[in-house]
């Protein structure tokens, strides 16, 4: 078989982007010849697609480079699965990467172009909405920036999950429409079209040779078709790729339908097809939303693996070396579909017997836990099953049932445990998606310390007794290219100044950084920094909202998916007690100003999340228009969060809140992004909490509240929040004062779903079991450190210093090893 590299031509770069000169003669000619638009009356938004595509083009090259070199040496990969790319507006990061962010804004400057002015025109990629999409993104970019042959699958999402107003101080969903003006970093490839069945029947015979056969027939057809986005890495020559799948129909328009009359029928198929790649989550509050989102992560995996086979297919006769060559990492429950779709691929469509099948799929798939919530847990009914995916449903069983037969052995006489490990839950007559994952993987990992080990001995505790050897750590990671150099230039400059730039892809090197804590000149300017990011936040939110806030209080914030065991409602009784407090001119001397930001959406569907945005934009307009409490306490909601937003608040915070319920948070990566652009954390011992503390120091950590034990014990205990009510005047004058309706006078008991949730309906995340710890925590260490600007400055110069760990890097390097078993490339030039 001939080796591709050996039949194609070189290719050679138009442009010599050291040469600030013809930077400028190929912008003049994408400006002209791809762009279409006459560069003296040129608008801002046409320079910024003339530069994305003259970018595009060199990321382009450098793909193809690195795709034949994987070829040429058979090198084996990582596919990583996941619903979520949260990877935010690349325009920057491409130039960072590729090292010419210099020169392009010098060459833009002397054409009279401003690079952050047509930066700012990029919308960001409507491809996630949290933590789960935004680790996605990092990992993508640590494998490309050191040489692991890595691509993503996802969906291009026409409309993202939804763009967030507030209205009334409640949160209204509107489309995202961030491919309004086209995508200049998307390559479309129409070339590329899987078909994607749903529905059907299922035909068993027996062919020529008398082995028993299944056909999945009078199926409803959808097409997969890919879209590719190059994936930079840092001063890398490797770059990787995130193919991302969009919906077509089998047949776009009937016109025997439309010659009828009947224009709607016409393109009913077109319609229905691709709502399966418009919106991320669809709400599945109903048997329709539920039974789009299973066929939505049907069709991106389906059209994934079909994609991964033809192209190893490319280069390997059969399919025996498949794990050899490919590692498919499933980013929470969502590919789980994946064992069962990888079966039927292998048996239906090439052959194999279930044995062969079963031993190739076994060794390919990894599975990624997110979470410790039972209710999260991904599961979807047997009757849904039946009616889209009737074969793979069949799969499934048998996947179970000779799963169970290792069971009974493991367990002996124990029929509990036949119960508790089957796929399939017999009492709500629903398929187990993660079950179904861990039983399909090699490796299962968890993303902290914590979770992992917890993962292991509640949720999941009989399938690692049975399989000890397939958990391990992988404890998350963000990337420092994003989330410090393109973030935060001013503390990133403070850095290289001081110890040299290696901590960009390698961020273990910031710890050269602790040789200039005593240095106080250091650490003035490292409050100066500081003080600047806060500076352009303030500005920011007097823009946004009209709101003036003072710089120099305390920046206290929480920005992350409103929920509740994320307890930002906790923040909130915090906030009224402070209000209560300087309302009342008690120890008003020892609270310092602060300035409380939230900012995070709320799923459509969630009600009490939605309650709590509103709850906090009626304390915000009670507390931000009392002329007692004045500047010392804001509280400021800042709308549609995302990844452009969190560059702009994180580098400006003085106080991070990770403050979830201990047990409840798997990892965190927003925790990992404040600490390392300086600010102080005050948190609970749950997720990478407990690692960052390690890190740190407990003295430069401010911990409160209950451990993931304790918690666990009060439960068994009989937890009963009216005790806690009862008992602290403060807490109870706070509650009261949501539940009857002071900040909702015109609506008495609009709260008063609140209040009963924390009392009468158990306080399930033990909200007031950590108010007292929480507040005492804020009051009495948090307050009195700020007062000390010097003594802040030098904790948060130690936070940075010690946050080596929690890079993607080491992330990426420990996948590498320990799950994916695939090597660096050498890079090239």
């Amino acid at each position: 078989m001939q080796r591709l590299s050996e039949a194609t031509p070189r290719i050679d770069d138009r442009v010599d982007f050291n040469d600030v000169e013809s930077i400028k003669k190929e912008l003049m000619h994408f400006m002209v010849h791809v762009v279409g638009a006459d560069p003296t009356y040129a608008t801002e938004e046409n320079w910024f697609y003339a530069l994305a595509f003259l970018v595009r083009g060199k990321l382009s090259e450098l793909y193809i480079h690195s795709a034949r070199a994987q070829y040429d040496r058979d090198t084996k990969r990582t596919y990583y699965l996941s619903m979520e790319f949260l990877t935010g507006r690349s325009l920057v990061k491409h130039l960072y990467d590729l090292k010419i962010i210099y020169n392009v804004r010098r060459a833009l400057e002397e054409l009279g172009i401003g690079l952050d002015s047509i930066a700012e025109l990029e919308f960001d990629a409507a491809l996630g909405n949290g933590g789960l999409g935004r680790l996605a993104a990092c990992l993508l970019d640590s494998m490309a920036t050191h040489g692991y042959p890595g691509f993503g699958y996802g969906i291009r999402y026409a409309f993202g999950m939804f763009n967030q107003r507030i209205e009334s101080g409640q949160q209204v969903e509107q489309p995202e429409q961030w491919l309004r003006h086209g995508n200049p970093w998307e390559y479309p490839r129409p070339e590329v079209l899987y078909p994607v069945r749903f529905h059907g029947t299922v035909l068993r015979f027996r062919n020529a040779d008398g082995k028993e056969t299944c056909q999945w027939v009078d199926t409803d057809d959808v097409i997969a078709m890919a879209y590719d986005v190059p994936v930079s890495g840092y001063g890398s020559t490797i770059v990787g790729n995130l193919r991302l799948w969009t919906a077509r129909a089998t047949h776009d328009f009937d016109l025997s339908y439309f010659n009828q009359g009947n224009y709607i029928d016409a393109v009913r198929d077109k319609t229905t097809s691709e709502n399966l790649s418009r919106v991320l989550y669809p709400a599945d509050t109903t048997l329709m939303g539920q039974e789009l989102r299973l066929k939505q992560e049907y069709f991106f995996v389906s059209a994934s693996l079909q994609d991964i086979i033809a192209r190893f297919k490319r280069t390997h006769r059969n399919l025996d070396m498949l794990p050899d060559r490919v590692a498919i990492q499933l980013n929470d429950t969502h590919p789980a579909l994946a064992v069962a779709e990888m079966m039927r691929q292998l048996t239906d469509i090439h052959g194999y017997t279930w044995e062969q099948a079963w031993e190739i799929t076994s060794h390919i798939f990894h599975y990624t836990n997110h979470t410790l919530l039972p209710e999260a847990l991904e599961t979807w009914p047997i009757s849904m099953l039946e009616s889209v995916l009737p074969r793979h449903l069949e799969i499934i069983y048998q996947i179970n049932h000779r799963f169970l037969q290792q069971v009974k052995y493991t367990f002996p006489g124990d029929t509990g445990a036949l119960r508790r490990l089957s796929l399939i839950d017999d009492d709500s007559r629903r398929v187990r998606m993660a079950h179904l994952a861990i039983v399909g993987s090699t490796r299962v990992n968890g993303v902290a310390e914590l979770h992992t080990n917890l993962v292991c001995q509640t949720i999941f505790a009989d399938f690692h007794h049975m399989w000890p050897h397939k958990f391990v750590n992988v404890t998350n990671g963000v990337t420092p290219r994003r989330w410090l150099l393109q973030a935060n230039p001013g503390l990133s400059s403070l850095i290289s100044e001081r110890i040299g730039d290696s901590w960009i892809t390698d961020l273990s090197s910031l710890k050269e950084l602790e040789a200039h804590i005593s240095d106080d000149t250091f650490i003035e300017r490292f409050h100066e920094v500081k003080h600047a990011n806060k500076n352009r936040l303030a500005r920011l939110i007097d823009t946004r909202l009209g709101v003036q806030v003072d710089p120099s209080s305390m920046f206290d914030v929480q920005v992350k998916r409103i929920h509740e065991y994320k307890r930002q409602l906790l923040n909130v009784l915090h906030v009224i007690n402070r209000y209560n407090r300087l309302r009342d001119r008690h120890d008003i001397d020892t609270l310092v100003p602060r300035t409380v930001i939230f900012a995070g959406k709320s799923a459509p569907g969630y009600y009490m999340a939605k309650l709590i945005i509103r709850l906090i934009h009626d304390v915000a307009e009670m507390v931000n228009n009392d002329p007692k409490v004045g500047d010392l306490l804001k509280v400021i909601f800042v709308p549609n969060y995302n990844v452009s937003l969190a560059e702009m608040i994180i580098p400006g915070s003085d106080l991070s809140e990770q403050i979830s319920t201990a047990g409840t948070e798997a990892s965190g990566t927003g925790n990992m992004k404040f600490a390392l652009n300086g600010a102080l954390t005050i948190g609970t011992l749950d997720g990478a909490n407990i690692e960052i503390r390690e890190s740190v120091g407990n003295e430069n950590f401010f911990e409160f509240g209950l451990t993931a034990d304790e918690a666990q014990e009060l439960r068994l205990q009989g937890y009963d929040p009216w005790q806690f009510y009862r008992r602290n005047r403060d807490l109870m004058r706070v509650l009261d004062m949501i539940g009857q309706g002071f900040f909702s006078p015109g609506e008495p008991d609009r709260y008063r779903p609140i209040f009963d949730l924390l009392l009468k309906g158990g306080d399930h995340y033990l909200l007031l079991a950590d108010y007292a710890s929480y507040v005492a925590c804020h009051q009495e260490r948090v307050d009195a450190v700020f007062r000390n600007r010097k003594d802040w400055a030098r904790r948060a110069a130690i936070n940075v210093a010690n946050m080596g760990h929690f890079s993607s890097d080491r992330t990426v390097h420990t996948y590498a090893r320990d799950v994916w078993n695939v090597k660096q490339m050498a890079l090239f030039e």
